[in-house]
């Protein structure tokens, strides 16, 4: 046994009531109430003591019920000094019962002492309390020598039974407080990447809707401060009307993946080309349903890409190809170049740092760059 176990408290866990089921705490209380209770009828039974010293034996001991509750105290706060002089008290409370003719009680208090040190207190300072206890009672005890020994091993073995219980209770009580620190980390963790979650939904979809709107207002706001025509004004209003709307359709969609009411993904692109003209879509492989997170970074690259078409390539004819594989989804979308659009100027959006960010964080890729004629987006996300 190493010099840290001789010196070793039992843990506060081990030394409390935590994790204590409640008829175990009933039983502690009847068996401590029987002894309490055994030991004034062993005061006040005694024929030749007269009121007076069966009072003083009663009130010997309440004391040494009090003075245990103190020492239960003493160790679970691990203080070595006040708890060897608490166990003082009661072995001097002992030897005054057996000088006095009360051998009985003294018997109890010495057996409870020996069991109370080697189940509380360290072992090095355990031991020699337990010998002294355990000795006494041996000394003062009128039963034949065999069971004398008997008795006194079957005390010191509760004792360190009681030890080791305690000790498998107190560490199944650290594993548990481990396990729901873990949990609610686990917890918080889930709540901030779905914030994050959120956060980007968001900014993916208002981000870019309310750029696309801010160029044409400003754009009609140019054409009324210099006197431009109706008809080229209502245009751009128009427009911005048609982006807001779109927007607002965005939104609707980006709610329904956050609820997990998404539409299938194919219907989806099939959906946002039909909008852009000379766009065509492509599914390969064996169609199955992805993951909400997958799902929506090959919306949202698809719909940046598309995005991107119509600001740097108008009039370019678009092929989006999505295929999917055994352990990752493709999504292919080339344009055939063209004139830079209208919406040109209107800034990056979510734009391409934004895909590869979210790309990265499922564990995938993305490239962007010149094709064989125009502009070539290619994400890769294993699912």
């Amino acid at each position: 046994m190493t010099e840290n176990a001789w010196t070793r408290w039992p843990s506060r866990e081990a030394l409390g009531r935590s994790g204590t089921t409640r008829p175990r705490r009933m039983l502690a209380w009847v068996v401590r109430l029987l002894v309490l209770a055994l030991l004034l009828w062993s005061a006040f039974s005694k024929r030749h003591v007269g009121l007076w010293e069966a009072l003083a034996a009663a009130a010997a001991v309440l004391l040494a019920a009090l003075v245990s509750r103190a020492f239960f105290r003493t160790t679970y706060a691990h203080r070595l000094v006040p708890s060897l002089a608490l166990m003082g008290v009661l072995l001097g409370i002992a030897v005054a019962a057996e000088a006095t003719g009360f051998t009985g009680p003294a018997l109890v208090i010495w057996c409870g002492c020996g069991v109370g040190a080697l189940e509380r207190l360290p072992l090095g300072a355990a031991v020699p309390v337990a010998s002294v206890a355990l000795a006494s009672y041996s000394a003062f005890n009128n039963d034949v020598w065999l069971t004398t020994a008997a008795t006194v091993a079957g005390m010191a073995l509760a004792g360190y039974v009681l030890r080791l219980d305690a000790e498998a209770r107190g560490s199944a009580q650290r594993l548990l407080a481990q396990e729901r620190a873990a949990r609610a980390a686990e917890a918080e963790s889930a709540a901030l990447a779905e914030r994050a979650r959120i956060a980007r939904e968001i900014h993916d979809v208002l981000a870019h809707s309310l750029s696309a709107q801010l160029v044409h207002l400003e754009a009609a706001r140019l054409l009324i401060e210099g006197g431009a025509d109706r008809e080229r004004i209502l245009e751009r209003v128009v427009a911005a009307r048609g982006m807001a709307r779109d927007g607002l359709a965005e939104t609707r969609q980006a709610l329904s993946a956050l609820r997990g009411e998404l539409t299938p993904l194919e219907d989806f692109l099939a959906e946002l080309v039909s909008t852009a003209e000379g766009a065509q879509v492509t599914v390969t492989g064996e169609r199955r349903p992805l993951p909400a997170e997958a799902s929506q970074a090959v919306r949202r690259v698809a719909q940046e890409a598309l995005t991107n078409v119509r600001k740097h390539a108008q009039g370019a004819k678009v092929t989006v190809w999505l295929d999917y594989s055994e352990h990752e989804v493709r999504l292919d979308v080339r344009d055939s170049g063209g004139e830079a659009g209208e919406l040109n100027g209107s800034g990056g959006g979510y734009g391409l740092l934004g895909m590869r960010e979210r790309a990265e964080l499922l564990g995938g890729s993305l490239d962007a760059g010149p094709g064989e004629e125009g502009f070539v987006v290619t994400l890769k996300v294993p699912v």
